[in-house]
């Protein structure tokens, strides 16, 4: 009988999986194994900071990003006393696992079937990877960290088939040192509705090799043709490719995380991807944090409203920015027009340096009243079209 059985393995349940285990919890974590979600890996110091990510994971240092607009135009912002981290998440979220069960996780790798509760004792069923028979952990409580369109979300929480998503993909391919527009310090996020006419594409380095991808929820949008377009465009077409990866991505939190019983959900299958920046990883291990906060009160207390816990602590902290960050997306990712108008705003020093600020630190910056005051008139500006969309 195991305290909490974790269903997925990524950054989010992993994280789950480790902090119940360090705490003294019984706990297993399953995993399919041989999934690699398509993503750019870039991840904030304050998440090197909190969740103790050593170097050797780092496959590059980024100091500067580039913002693309439709016409070409191209704003260099540094990332001031600092970098940004890349992970490749092959190997991230295996060290997360493997961190896990180093712990005391117990690893299970199968597929995920189905939650059984007959003789009233709580039971995660999945088809074993090995032998492919039908496996059960019979536990207290259950985290679903199982990603978008998550199985455990779909079965034990109300709403949990409604959420909203991209679709996302990208090719890691290997990568030559600077060439064409390709920079192995820069990340470059291009907004361009010939590459998504809803979200924008990406070049992120990786050391030795590149991630460069898209994400949509146009349906009509061909995937592969816009990241073709993408590599033709940075001098990356004759790179080889090692590989290939597509998936959703959840572009709004759920409304609720529990079942009001015995099920709680994290991550991805939680729909914790920041709004406009599409960044998860660092979200997801901050849901699985207070998935894992939840579950311990709820095993200490017996009440099994204590659940609720893991989205009350996760919107405590972050729901402003999310917010934020979608009135940004809902504002200028409509057009062409209003995607010019946006990278020419991140001219702005002020806009630079709060946005990185908040990036860094993963949370709004309220030392600088007057910049807030100046940045909120030139969207105004911007949106009302009373400046030309190539005003800097």
């Amino acid at each position: 009988m195991y305290d909490v059985v974790v269903v997925g393995g990524g950054p989010s349940g992993a994280t789950a999986a480790e902090d119940l285990a360090r705490s003294g919890h019984k706990v297993a974590l399953l995993d399919r194994a041989g999934r690699i979600k398509p993503c750019g890996g870039a991840i904030p110091p304050r998440l090197i900071a909190d969740f103790d990510i050593p170097d050797h994971m780092l496959v590059a240092k980024i100091t500067t990003a580039r913002m693309i607009s439709p016409t070409g135009r191209k704003v260099d912002i540094p990332i001031e006393n600092g970098f940004v981290g890349m992970v490749d998440r092959e190997d991230f979220d295996e060290f997360l696992r493997e961190r896990a069960a180093k712990a005391g996780a117990v690893r299970a790798t199968g597929t995920y079937k189905r939650i059984d509760r007959e003789g009233g004792v709580t039971k995660v069923i999945y088809r074993d990877k090995v032998s492919g028979n039908e496996r059960e952990l019979p536990c207290k409580l259950v985290i679903g960290a199982d990603g978008a369109r998550s199985n455990v979300a779909r079965d034990e929480v109300p709403g949990g088939d409604r959420i909203p998503y991209v679709v996302a993909y990208h090719e890691i391919i290997e990568a030559p040192g600077a060439v064409g527009e390709y920079h192995p310090d820069r990340c470059d996020v291009i907004y361009d509705g010939r590459i998504s006419p809803d979200f924008y594409g990406w070049v992120f380095p990786h050391g030795k090799s590149a991630s460069v991808g898209m994400g949509s929820m146009v349906k009509e949008v061909d995937l592969k043709k816009a990241t073709a377009a993408l590599r033709e465009a940075s001098g990356l077409a004759g790179c080889e490719t090692i590989r290939r990866e597509g998936a959703p991505i959840p572009l709004k939190p759920l409304d609720r995380w529990d079942n009001g019983k015995d099920v709680v959900l994290a991550g991805d299958a939680a729909g914790v991807v920041a709004p406009s920046s599409g960044e998860g990883i660092y979200y997801a291990m901050a849901g699985g944090r207070v998935a894992a906060t939840a579950a311990a009160a709820c095993l200490a207390s017996g009440r099994v409203k204590d659940l609720r816990l893991a989205r009350q602590l996760f919107m405590r902290e972050h729901k402003t920015v999310f917010r934020v960050l979608a009135s940004m997306q809902n504002a200028y990712y409509k057009s062409d027009e209003r995607r010019e108008r946006f990278v020419s705003l991140c001219h702005d020093i002020d806009v630079q340096r709060l946005t990185f600020e908040a990036y860094m630190n993963k949370k709004l910056v309220k030392a600088r009243p007057m910049a807030h005051l100046k940045i909120g008139l030139k969207n105004l500006a911007h949106l009302t079209r009373l400046v030309p969309a190539a005003y800097t």
